[in-house]
């Protein structure tokens, strides 16, 4: 029999306490709660105190890390943002939704949990893949905008350990990260699941089931779905308004959770500080946890609001993009080889060159590259996917010492796609074209100069000319020159550039590498 609109909301109105308490708007939504409890330490949840942070050098010295988005949502392999629009008429994703499982108000985003098998998940397997490919530290998605946490949480039922593979998924990539000798993260998209998931509360507005209620509207279910009374089926806004105190409450309660069972090197956010007080206490309490353990500050948080790292309390993360010149401190970009979540219907993914271009050109303007390589339902890559994965280990192999443990030089490059800007620019990588052997980069570390020419220039030679003799950059006069993975190549160096005659082979596909000495 169909729930009608109305008799689901009728339903919906007689939740039990039980569920109320953990699930529904609170009365008062202006009331504030009290601050939470949290680890004492040197940092208190305020802007000013936090401050004080500083990103540790492990992290300024990776350069490099892995990420998995693998959850639920990958069950169905069609892409990311599966669990909202699904319930979302007319969206591809509604279409793939209805013709394979059926309509959302009968088989909804609770039943594709079930679907999501993990058959083929190993970890330690794909560590040791990741270590070999160069990445010095891996991040574990968290909890995704579906509001399924992947660890066994101690605040919801909806969680890896009681449901889907039933596994601890985020507690099986830390023992593998450390294992393999990599730092451990883990990624909060949780935040905003309120009005993000509002749309599995509404309906069809043409057709046979028009005005029949999504699966959303059960109360049985109202622990996944919220009760937003608004339904966003546009754009979602991105910000708090509009949410209530209990559920900063318990996005509180959960994050504290996971930072409290499994002390993260690396906290993400997916957006903001969230929920201000409620997210400078899970700084507060991430910092001081890994004071008192490691006797200083060995974690981090990443935000993506330019404001939050200028104030120093944190780390700013670029989503599929990166800053226009050297960034005072260290920051991240967080990319993936093709969709967020595993897509079967993508043709094509990032290439390996695509990869290089992007860890060299983000390492040298002094931040860190996150790459996400999604996972299907098995957990296990795809063989495109490991394809990129060997093509970024080849390279790495001859090259990770001009990228690990480097710093900016006194510029990050020249060439055709220098820009001048220095505000960062998200979602722009799709715009950005191929570095070419005419665009040259740079990093540091003690006395060597790393000069990387970002292709194999056609007429043999590498020319590198922000290191000409007494030029802008007050280059002295050079020592040598090697070839990383060849050797000492000739070279000539005047008032116009510093120029490198290459050997006949290469020593590796895409970027070369110079360390030069004395410049």
């Amino acid at each position: 029999m169909q729930i009608t609109r109305r008799t689901a909301l009728g339903l919906l109105a007689g939740l039990a306490p039980a569920v109320q308490l953990a699930c529904s708007t609170s009365k008062s939504q202006s009331t504030v709660a009290p601050t939470p409890a949290i680890e004492p330490g040197p940092f208190q949840p305020t802007r000013k105190s936090l401050a004080a942070f500083t990103p540790p050098d492990w992290f300024r010295n990776a350069k490099f890390g892995i990420w998995a988005h693998w959850g639920p949502q990958s069950a169905a392999e069609y892409g990311d943002w599966y669990a909202r629009n699904i319930y979302i008429q007319g969206s591809k994703q509604n279409k793939y939704h209805v013709a394979t499982y059926g309509h959302p108000s009968k088989f909804g985003y609770k039943d594709i949990i079930p679907t999501w098998k993990a058959e083929k998940f190993d970890p330690d397997y794909l560590m040791g893949l990741y270590k070999k490919a160069g990445a010095r530290y891996f991040f574990s998605m968290g909890v995704h905008h579906d509001n399924f946490d992947l660890w066994n949480s101690r605040y919801t039922r909806w969680n890896a350990v009681n449901m889907g593979p039933k596994i601890d998924v985020v507690g099986a990539w830390r023992q593998a990260a450390y294992r393999h000798g990599l730092k451990f993260g883990v990624s909060d998209h949780l935040w905003i699941s309120y009005k993000w998931f509002s749309v599995a509360r509404g309906h069809d507005h043409t057709g046979p089931l028009a005005d029949v209620p999504y699966d959303g509207v059960d109360p049985q279910w109202a622990d996944l779905y919220h009760d937003c009374p608004t339904i966003y089926s546009g754009q979602v806004p991105w910000n708090d308004n509009n949410i209530p105190e209990s559920w900063k409450l318990q996005w509180f309660r959960r994050i504290k959770d996971l930072v409290d069972q499994y002390q993260p090197d690396v906290l993400y956010s997916d957006g903001p500080i969230p929920f201000e007080t409620y997210g400078l206490s899970i700084l507060a309490h991430l910092y001081n946890r890994s004071y008192r353990i490691n006797g200083s500050v060995q974690s981090l948080y990443t935000s993506k609001t330019i404001s939050d790292s200028q104030n120093g309390v944190c780390v700013l993360d670029v989503e599929r993009g990166l800053v226009d010149n050297i960034w005072p401190t260290c920051w991240q970009t967080d990319t993936c080889i093709g969709g967020w979540h595993y897509d079967k219907t993508i043709a094509r993914y990032k290439t390996p060159k695509t990869v290089v271009d992007l860890l060299v050109d983000i390492v040298s303007r002094n931040g860190n590259l996150m790459l996400n390589f999604p996972l299907p339902n098995s957990g296990m890559l795809d063989d495109r996917e490991l394809a990129v994965l060997d093509g970024i280990t080849q390279w790495m192999a001859v090259n990770s010492s001009a990228i690990y443990d480097t710093r900016p030089w006194k510029i990050y490059g020249a060439g055709p796609a220098v820009r001048t800007s220095t505000r960062p620019s998200r979602f722009n990588e799709n715009n950005r074209r191929a570095l070419t052997a005419e665009d040259v980069r740079f990093t540091t570390k003690g006395d060597e100069l790393y000069a990387f020419c970002m292709d194999w220039p056609a007429d043999g030679k590498a020319v590198f000319k922000p290191l000409a003799l007494g030029g802008p950059q007050a280059v002295g006069r050079i020592q040598n020159v090697e070839l990383l993975g060849s050797g000492p190549v000739q070279w000539t160096q005047d008032e116009t550039a510093l120029t490198i005659q290459l050997p006949q082979t290469k020593p590796c596909d895409h970027a070369i590498v110079f360390k030069v000495i004395g410049a």
